[in-house]
């Protein structure tokens, strides 16, 4: 059978499970506790890396870690394992919903009611890929994280609600934030390049992310927000003496990537009615804060990273000093790390995420269009 003809397949089961849970999921209801948002999104469950990573991997053995000031120096409960001063992504696009904040998934005290509002699953330093996390550690690569959520978070949501995946999910989002860490970390890192080529690497990683979401559109899952993948060469661990690749052929890479993923979205909008998205285009949004004027955008310095950033820590020289120096203006610059926005991006692509009506940010729809959605 070949791949494209195993695709099909997959995603007929797909609407047979589909048409199954729809059928049973109109005899029970959901005891939802409501939260005053004016909208029908319960929550998020969130999937990825280390840009939507919220404190994970502070119970992981792993070298990419952000439990240590300068990281959090901004965020209202301290330093807590998000790879930024403040707020990431998450966070941002939680307050926009009106949501309390997401507790990750490997803390203890995750558990019951505090779930049901969502779970973190992202782990930084992972990938799309198995073996992409494992440069840096014990990452939990992103095949896992569905595992996690299947196996654990579902059968936990479902004795806190009363009801089961199929009949919840469609009233939360499906956040998925991966894939820059599968070039920066195993295809450049690891010269995959001698190998194979990008444009097969790449249809690799699109294939296996589409496994991923067809798992998670099985288990009910019906509003899902993407992200692209960032302008790779941008990132100031570039401009450091480094070992992963040059700024074109980074950004080349994330722009084949982007490309694809759009492809296979609208794919899978195609073949599942109900399958609902956005695609939150980081690329764009960061490319054009990269060359609009400071006095528009107020970002200062657009190459350099706030922290001292170490060439130990995290590897690679990406992350901060532990106890080091920050910027004293945040908000002026771009990058917090070698690789990580300042929550001041952080606050212009969830912005963007939520409420811009160009298609260039946030594709098809945005994420406000998407929480109103009837399912």
């Amino acid at each position: 059978m070949t791949k494209e003809a195993s695709k099909l397949v997959y995603l007929y089961l797909s609407l047979i499970f589909a048409s199954v849970s729809s059928a049973s999921a109109s005899t029970v209801k959901c005891s939802f506790k409501q939260h005053g948002s004016g909208n029908t999104i319960q929550g998020m469950f969130v999937f990825g890396s280390s840009l939507v990573d919220n404190g994970n991997n502070n119970f992981l053995e792993t070298e990419s870690k952000a439990d240590y000031l300068p990281y959090g120096i901004d965020f209202p409960n301290g330093t807590t394992g998000r790879f930024t001063n403040g707020k990431n992504v998450i966070d941002l696009l939680g307050d926009q919903l009106k949501l309390p904040f997401i507790p990750p998934f490997q803390d203890p005290s995750t558990k019951g009611s505090k779930i049901v509002h969502g779970v973190n699953h992202a782990s930084g330093s992972t990938g799309i890929l198995d073996d992409t996390g494992l440069v840096l550690g014990n990452a939990t690569s992103l095949s896992q994280q569905v595992k996690d959520f299947e196996v654990v978070t579902l059968a936990e949501l479902e004795a806190e609600l009363g009801c089961n995946s199929s009949q919840s999910l469609p009233s939360y989002l499906i956040v998925v934030g991966v894939g820059g860490n599968d070039y920066m970390l195993n295809y450049f890192l690891r010269k995959l390049y001698l190998q194979i080529s990008i444009e097969t690497f790449t249809a690799n990683l699109i294939d296996s992310l589409a496994q991923k979401l067809q798992e998670l559109y099985i288990l009910g899952g019906r509003k899902f927000v993407l992200t692209s993948l960032m302008p790779l060469g941008y990132s100031p661990v570039i401009n450091r003496p480094n070992h992963i690749g040059t700024p074109s052929a980074l950004n080349y890479a994330a722009q084949l990537y982007n490309a694809h993923l759009k492809t296979l979205l609208d794919s899978l909008k195609t073949h599942l009615s109900d399958f609902n998205f956005v695609l939150v285009d980081q690329y764009n949004i960061i490319s054009n804060l990269t060359y609009s004027p400071p006095s528009t955008t107020g970002f200062k310095d657009i190459h350099n990273p706030c922290c001292t950033v170490s060439l130990s820590q995290g590897g690679i020289g990406i992350s901060c000093d532990r106890g080091g120096k920050a910027c004293d203006d945040r908000t002026a610059y771009m990058y917090f790390d070698g690789l990580h926005p300042t929550e001041a991006v952080n606050v212009q692509i969830a912005t963007k995420a939520y409420a811009s009506t160009q298609q260039d940010e946030a594709y098809p729809i945005n994420v406000s269009q998407l929480a109103q959605l009837q399912i």
